[in-house]
C-alpha cells in the first residue's frame, strides 16, 4: 500500500500514520468544519490556494490549533467532501510533496513546514496536510515568489488577508502561546508514558496506534515535543493527557467532588478527589457522577414502554464538566475544578472565569463569539477522545438536553472580575415532585 511505503524527500517532512482518525476527520466529526479544506486535485491555482491556506492556520488567529488540507477529495458548495473521492493516483505523488515543502519555503516566513501525510481513503491515495499552529507567528506570504507580501487568516472556512482590527489582533497574539502548547519547564522525555499514549491512539482508532515505531516517533508525530538546544522537550499538554500525574507538573491539575445533603450552609457528607492523566480523571468522575444519580422508571398503563426519570440529563453534566477542563487554566492556577452536588442542583466551577471578549449575555445566544481560546491542544484531544465537542457547540447542547427532561435551563455565572466560571444545573422538578410523593415507582 502507497500509505505504507513513503520516499524521504530530502528536506520534507512527509509523515506516514496520521495522528487522528482519517475517516472522523474527512466527515469532520471531530475538527470543526472551518478547519478542513478539501482540494480535488493540484495545479497552479490549487497550489496558491493551499499557501495561503497553509500560512492562515499556522497564524491561528482563534487558538484553534491550525487545521487540516485534505488534496484528493472534491469539496461541495456547503463545505462537505464529494465522495468517493477523485484520489491522486494519476499524479506524481513525489512532485506534489515537493511543490508544496517549495512553495512553504519560498513564500511563508518566518520559514514554517505543516506535515504531510499520504493516505488511502475509499482505495484512492489523498494528501493531507496537516498545519499546525506555528511557534513563531505571525506569518506572512505572498501567493507567488517575489510577490508581496501579506499576513493569512482563517473567516469561517476562507483564507483572508488579515487588514485593519483583524491585524492589529493577530500582531497582538505574537508570541502568545498558549499555555498548554508551550514547552514544560519541569517535565523532561521520560514523563511521557507510551502506555497511554498508544491506548490514545487505539481509543480514537488512529493507523499510526498499528505501527511499529519508536515512542520518540510517535510522539514526534503527535506533536508532543519541541526541540530545544539539541533535547527534545515536552509540550504541557503531553504531560496533561500522558502522563499519571499531571499535578506533579501543573498546580491542582485535578477534580473535586463534594456532596452536601442540604443547601450550602448543610454539612459536607461526601468529598471524592481525581487524579491522573486528564482522560482518566474525566471518565472516573463521570462514572462516579453517575452513580449518584438514581433513576425512576413509571410504569404508564396509557404507554407500552415504561418512562425514565431523571434528575439530571447526564449529557449535560458530561458537556459541563468537560468544558470545564478544557477551559481552566493550568499556569499557577491553586484551585482545581469543583463540582458541589446539592439536593435542587449541580454547580460546576472552574478558574479563572472566561477570556475577554464574552459576556454574560452571549449564553443566551446559540454560540459564543469567535475570540481567542485559552487552550488550543487541550481541545483538540478531547474532541478526538469524542469527549468534547467542536467549538461553540457545547452550551446549546446543554441547554437543548436540559429542555428535553423537563428541567429550568442552566445558568452560567461568572464575576466582574472574572475569576470563576460556574455553571449551575437544575434538577428535574418533576424528579424530585415523584420521589417526594411515590406511587408505583422503580429505583434504580
Amino acid at each position: 500500500m502507497l500509505n505504507k511505503m513513503k520516499k524521504n524527500i530530502k528536506g520534507s517532512i512527509t509523515q506516514s500514520g496520521l495522528p487522528i482518525n482519517l475517516e472522523s476527520l474527512i466527515h469532520r466529526r471531530i475538527i470543526e468544519n472551518d478547519r478542513v479544506e478539501f482540494k480535488a486535485g493540484w495545479n497552479e491555482n490549487i497550489k496558491e490556494s493551499v499557501i495561503r491556506s497553509v500560512c492562515a492556520f499556522a497564524n491561528d488567529l482563534l487558538n484553534n490549533n491550525g487545521g487540516y488540507i485534505i488534496l484528493g477529495i472534491e469539496e461541495a458548495n456547503n463545505g462537505s467532501p464529494v465522495l468517493p473521492p477523485i484520489g491522486l493516483d494519476n499524479l506524481n505523488i513525489d512532485r506534489i510533496q515537493r511543490e508544496i515543502i517549495g512553495a512553504c519555503k519560498g513564500n511563508i516566513s518566518p520559514v514554517y513546514l505543516p506535515l504531510i501525510f499520504i493516505e488511502t481513503f475509499q482505495e484512492k491515495t489523498i494528501i493531507v496536510i496537516w498545519c499546525p499552529a506555528g511557534e513563531n507567528r505571525p506569518y506572512e506570504s505572498s501567493i507567488r515568489k517575489g510577490d508581496r507580501k501579506a499576513y493569512w487568516v482563517r473567516a469561517g472556512s476562507s483564507s483572508i488577508e488579515a487588514v485593519g482590527d483583524i491585524r492589529r489582533q493577530l500582531l497582538e497574539q505574537t508570541a502568545k502561546i498558549p499555555f498548554d502548547d508551550r514547552r514544560s519547564l519541569t517535565g523532561q522525555f521520560e514523563d511521557i508514558s507510551p502506555f497511554l499514549v498508544k491506548r490514545f491512539l487505539t481509543d480514537i482508532q488512529s493507523e499510526l496506534a498499528k505501527m511499529q515505531l519508536s515512542a520518540e516517533d510517535i510522539f514526534e508525530k503527535l506533536h508532543l515535543l519541541i526541540r530545544v538546544n539539541g533535547f527534545k522537550i515536552p509540550r504541557n499538554v503531553a504531560l496533561m493527557f500522558f502522563n499519571d500525574d499531571p499535578e506533579h507538573f501543573f498546580n491542582s491539575a485535578r477534580i473535586e467532588v463534594a456532596i452536601f445533603p442540604e443547601d450550602a450552609s448543610g454539612d459536607l457528607i461526601e468529598e471524592k478527589i481525581f487524579r491522573g492523566s486528564f482522560p482518566v480523571q474525566i471518565q472516573s468522575c463521570l462514572n462516579y457522577l453517575q452513580g449518584q444519580f438514581s433513576t425512576i422508571i413509571r410504569k404508564n398503563p396509557d404507554q407500552a414502554e415504561a418512562e425514565h426519570i431523571v434528575p439530571y440529563p447526564f449529557v449535560a453534566v458530561k458537556e459541563a464538566l468537560v468544558n470545564a477542563i478544557y477551559h481552566r487554566s493550568y499556569d499557577s492556577q491553586p484551585e482545581p475544578v469543583k463540582v458541589y452536588l446539592y439536593p435542587n442542583r449541580i454547580e460546576i466551577i472552574n478558574y479563572p472565569g472566561p477570556v475577554q471578549g464574552i459576556r454574560k449575555e452571549h449564553f443566551q445566544l446559540e454560540s459564543l463569539p469567535p475570540v481567542p481560546a485559552r487552550n488550543r491542544r487541550i481541545g483538540d484531544f478531547l474532541k478526538d477522545l469524542r469527549l468534547a465537542e467542536a467549538r461553540g457547540t457545547g452550551i446549546p447542547k446543554i441547554q437543548y438536553n436540559m429542555n428535553l427532561i423537563g428541567s429550568p435551563p442552566a445558568i452560567f455565572d461568572f464575576d466582574d472580575g472574572r475569576t470563576y466560571f460556574r455553571v449551575i444545573l437544575p434538577v428535574n422538578p418533576r424528579f424530585i415532585e415523584i420521589k417526594k410523593n411515590p406511587q408505583f415507582d422503580l429505583y434504580k
